[in-house]
């Protein structure tokens, strides 16, 4: 027998990291894996809106503003009453409504023509297209082990942005035929993604019992309800958002500011698409194979990390002179960003009471929609004020800011716990969903009755249980 080369050997290495990567992940998870990629595959309008209302309508960049911050505004509005939804409605109905209502309402934007018409229905799209983030997390959470929630929200966040890139490159495709067949197409894929979500995903709600109480034997009391005020009380979880609030606004620079800062250093709108394209790039090449990386490893750690390569990498933009040094600077900001996307996902269900994962989530997903309203408006007066060299001075420092909220935060944090104990044939979250096995449920039910207990939290490394997808992460 020949002995192997280094190429097969170096080939066969790569395909068996890559079957580890998507292993022992459940049906109900790629389905919800696909109706991710469905989502964004199709998302045409938020992304070319400024230029449909400048270009094909005749409006003004104000007006422009103006409905994108509506629409920015109606995210805001949806994450905490669709985290309510998903918690007493259920994640598949929140998950119904929320894509019948965006396929309806972008439908509908694409005929109107009236700027106060336009206006609100922009922001009916915003309140609707967010409104699935909160039940989708959360059902990722209900149905994925412990031990394997970090690799699937990182393949979540890698659906997100390869449909991302392939919906921008096709929308400017379709656009050149008339702007209406945008809205038509994200309207015809989002209602696709609502086909899957109903065809093929059960309910994941757990069912509340005596034996889902904070004991981690299944003995205690039933838990307390769980309101928008638990959730704001919780200071470790709110101190979290807070957190993310400061990332989310560095991460929003990379749309707002950096590219009237490349516009003011006499660079041209190709070349930011060029470097603004290596995000894209790296996040679909390394998302995975980093993951695989940091998986297992401490998430106080990870999110100090990645709030310094965020910060210092957005603080690098003042130094660049080129476009070379652009790309480099977010090469580094991206590392942070794919680092930071499923350990702090990963967090976030850990910090969650197990019948109040809704309402948590939606909490989380305010702090990306204020994000989104707050990093233009600070981006712009701080370079009309001050210059740019100082915002991204600033980004600098918000990211130091930042990895010392993430240390001080997480040191009493407890590490995972592996050899999780699960009970033959008893399931903590009440019984068997359609489409999944009783064992199965068993499993992820005997998880589950042990975590996500606040203020010590306790999770293990278990046996796959599966699901992922969603609408914008």
């Amino acid at each position: 027998m020949s002995a192997s080369t280094p190429g097969s050997t170096r080939r066969s290495g790569f395909r068996r990291a890559a079957v580890e990567s998507v292993s022992g992940l459940p049906p109900q998870f790629w389905w919800l894996w696909t109706s991710t990629l469905i989502n964004r595959l199709g998302a045409f309008v938020a992304t070319f809106l400024a230029l449909y209302l400048t270009v094909e309508r005749g409006y003004s960049a104000s007006y422009a503003g103006l409905v994108a911050a509506l629409h920015g505004l109606g995210g805001v509005i949806s994450s905490v009453g669709a985290g309510v939804m998903t918690d007493r409605l259920g994640r598949r109905p929140t998950m119904l409504i929320a894509q019948l209502s965006t396929a309806a309402s972008v439908l509908l934007l694409g005929f109107m023509t009236d700027p106060v018409a336009i206006a609100v229905v922009a922001g009916l799209v915003g309140m609707a297209s967010n409104a699935s983030r909160p039940a989708v997390q959360a059902m990722m959470a209900d149905i994925v082990a412990p031990g394997d929630r970090v690799r699937a929200f990182a393949l979540n966040y890698w659906a997100i942005n390869l449909g991302f890139a392939i919906s921008s490159t096709a929308a400017g495709l379709i656009a050149e035929h008339g702007y209406l067949a945008l809205f038509v197409g994200e309207a015809t894929l989002v209602l696709a993604c609502a086909l899957v979500v109903f065809w093929k995903l059960p309910e994941s709600r757990p069912a509340q019992s005596a034996s889902d109480g904070p004991d981690d034997e299944g003995t205690g009391p039933a838990p307390a309800p769980v309101s928008m005020l638990t959730v704001l009380r919780d200071g470790r979880f709110m101190t979290v958002v807070g957190l993310n609030l400061l990332l989310a606004l560095l991460f929003q620079q990379a749309y707002v500011s950096m590219p009237v800062s490349m516009g003011q250093d006499g660079f041209s709108s190709t070349e930011f698409g060029m470097v603004i394209a290596v995000n894209g790039v790296l996040v679909v090449l390394l998302q995975i194979p980093v993951t695989r990386f940091i998986e297992h490893r401490s998430p106080a750690m990870l999110l100090i990390g990645s709030a310094l390569l965020a910060g210092y990498g957005f603080g690098l933009t003042a130094l660049a002179g080129s476009v070379a040094m652009y790309a480099v600077a977010v090469t580094v900001w991206t590392l942070g960003e794919i680092i930071n996307s499923p350990t702090q996902m990963g967090l976030v269900v850990r910090l969650s009471p197990l019948h109040g994962r809704g309402r948590y989530q939606g909490m989380y997903s305010l702090s990306w929609s204020v994000a989104s309203l707050a990093a233009p408006l600070v981006g712009g007066v701080v370079i009309d004020q001050y210059g740019a060299d100082v915002l991204w001075a600033g980004c600098a420092a918000v990211g130091t800011v930042a990895a010392v909220g993430y240390g001080l935060l997480l040191r009493g944090l407890p590490e995972q716990e592996g050899g999780a104990k699960v009970a033959a044939g008893q399931s903590a979250v009440g019984q068997p969903a359609a489409g999944q096995s009783a064992a199965g449920q068993s499993a992820v039910g005997a998880q589950e009755s042990s975590e996500s207990v606040r203020p010590s939290v306790r999770e293990r490394e278990a046996g796959a249980a599966a699901g992922a997808g969603g609408t914008v992460g």
